[in-house]
């Protein structure tokens, strides 16, 4: 092990993320686990700022851990067909379209809201408030 090794800070610095978020993708198995010094600190070598990159790539596209873990697992299979990425993703895709539409609906919701009250009413005249204490309930 020649290599240089870091500690948690350090590779959080490097890597922009959170020490918090690096034990957390270690408790979840997306990262393996640290080498320890003699003190007991975790230590971190190169690879680690590659494998934490992948996932924040993987975080910021939405992936859930789940979905990352599997596409770790077959990164490690670099021979195979990618058949399962392509899929993953497909699916990822198809959920972000229902989100969006669901998130156009609570957009409309909320226009309907707004548009139900106008200036200079007080707070016992706010059509807002009015229906959010008793209008019917709607599925976003």
């Amino acid at each position: 092990m020649g290599a240089k090794l870091v500690k948690i800070g350090e590779l959080a610095k490097r890597t922009g993320c959170s020490v918090q978020a690096i034990r957390y993708y270690e408790k979840e198995q997306l990262l393996p686990s640290a080498h320890r010094s003699e003190g007991n600190f975790r230590l971190y070598d190169q690879s680690m700022i590659e494998k934490i990159m992948f996932i924040k790539r993987c975080r910021s596209m939405d992936l859930s851990i789940v979905e990352i873990r599997h596409l770790i697992d077959i990164n490690r299979s670099p021979h195979i067909h990618c058949d399962d990425v392509n899929l993953l993703f497909e699916t990822h895709i198809t959920q972000v379209e229902r989100r969006l539409g669901e998130l156009g609906k609570l957009r409309d919701q909320l226009i309907s809201l707004r548009d139900s009250c106008t200036d200079n009413r007080t707070i016992e005249e706010c059509g807002i408030l009015d229906s959010l204490r008793s209008g019917p309930l709607e599925e976003a």
